[in-house]
């Protein structure tokens, strides 16, 4: 059999091949059988302890979020002064916050902005910064040098002056702030993936992509962005911890998105200025529910980055 069928067969799956679930021939012509991906990838996956703990723990708070507020019935937008700053009992589990709203509905409404900032800066930073550097990358020479230099450009303006004077310009909703937060996020993966991009148009099957006449567009999809998903989903998993961060960062500054709705940030911000009157309820619930999302979120992308590894071997 000459190199070219073998090539061939390589490319087009056929027996012979190393895609998962399909037979694998030996020079005798015996058939092995290959380990289906899906299986391989989630023996991985449970392998890893802490990325099972990590997921039962984010499925637990995105229920918690979107699912409580179904099941534990409470009024987040009128105030009730007679309940301010009730100590948790059992009305109320975790007491009441100043305005008498409970406290347990306060973060479940909390986090569904919350996690909605972190997962939309996350996708959208992502895919944006991605397509950028890998452009960037592949292309090079003047439109590489353009590209990135828009990017350090951009780095140059500090996050935090952006943020208030465009608050002090427009109304904060939660819309735009997933769009201020993604405007920042995408330039480190842009410039990650650039980085990748200029190392791996250098390999061999780049090359040879190039040489039976593959166009930029194939080669880029095709060899290029599959062998950055492993650099790419740990970065965009960093991305949504970081957007949560900022998120609440932003809104401990008081820029956050206005009352009645809340998030994490802002139950923060109250819990710290009540905590000297011994009103802990109000500060340690927002505080944990953010350090164990973050954690949690940054423990799954690693696992989920071993995961892509084994694809990538497998090619």
């Amino acid at each position: 059999m000459s190199d070219i069928s073998v090539g061939e067969r390589l490319l087009s799956g056929q027996p012979g091949s190393t895609e998962p679930g399909l037979d694998l021939f030996d020079r005798g012509g015996a058939t092995l059988k290959a380990t289906p991906f899906w299986r391989q990838a989630a023996s991985t996956f449970f392998e890893n302890k802490l990325a099972v703990v990590s997921s039962g723990l984010l499925i637990v708070i995105v229920a918690f979020s979107f699912i409580g507020p179904f099941i534990y019935h409470t009024n987040q937008v009128a105030a009730n002064l007679l309940l301010e700053n009730q100590p948790p009992s059992a009305a109320h589990l975790l007491g009441t916050t100043p305005a008498g709203r409970d406290v347990i509905g306060r973060l479940m409404v909390g986090g569904q902005s919350t996690l909605e900032v972190g997962l939309g800066v996350g996708l959208l930073a992502t895919l944006f910064g991605l397509a950028w550097g890998t452009i960037a990358g592949y292309v090079g020479g003047i439109v590489d040098a353009v590209m990135m230099r828009i990017v350090d450009a951009m780095l140059s303006i500090p996050f935090l002056f952006f943020v208030v004077v465009l608050a002090a310009l427009v109304q904060p909703t939660l819309p735009l702030i997933i769009l201020v937060i993604s405007a920042v996020s995408w330039l480190s993966t842009a410039r990650l993936t650039r980085g990748e991009t200029l190392s791996l148009r250098t390999r061999d099957y780049v090359g040879a992509a190039r040489v039976f006449g593959a166009s930029g567009w194939y080669t880029v999809a095709r060899h290029v962005t599959p062998n950055l998903l492993g650099v790419v989903i740990v970065n965009g998993t960093l991305k949504v911890a970081d957007a949560i961060l900022i998120f609440a960062s932003i809104s401990f500054l008081g820029l956050g998105v206005p009352p009645p709705a809340t998030n994490w940030g802002a139950i923060l911000t109250a819990g710290v200025n009540n905590l000297f009157d011994g009103y802990w309820w109000q500060l340690w619930p927002a505080a944990v529910l953010i350090v164990v999302t973050v954690l949690a979120v940054n423990v799954l992308g690693d696992a989920l980055a071993d995961v892509v590894e084994i694809r990538l071997q497998r090619r």
